[in-house]
């Protein structure tokens, strides 16, 4: 897992075979989020069998609000076998401070 500063994984998640993971709420989904991002709530009682059904072949550019929901699911993903993840440095606020574009 790496951390990545806000446009280092603006290129990340732009590559076409990265999936792009919110672990927000739904309700902090709907106030705003990146372009082409699923949401699976990282405080969902399921959010572990949710995650085990993703592809583990993927890459992933995973973020919250500040980055240390991002940061957990992250290792765990590459724990239960995910071959490439990245995190979000400061989340989607830091994304935000920087001036770059939310979807609402």
């Amino acid at each position: 897992m790496k951390n990545l500063q806000v446009r280092d994984f603006a290129e990340a998640k732009d590559k076409s075979d990265t999936i792009l993971l919110d672990v927000r709420t739904p309700e902090e989904f709907a106030e705003g989020h990146l372009e082409n991002a699923i949401n699976i709530d990282f405080y969902k009682d399921d959010f572990a069998e949710e995650l085990n059904k993703l592809d583990k072949s993927k890459p992933y550019a995973i973020y919250c609000r500040s980055g240390h929901r991002s940061g957990l699911t992250a290792k765990k993903m590459e724990e239960i076998g995910f071959k490439s993840t990245v995190n979000l440095d400061g989340g989607i606020l830091q994304w935000i401070k920087e001036g770059m574009k939310v979807i609402k």
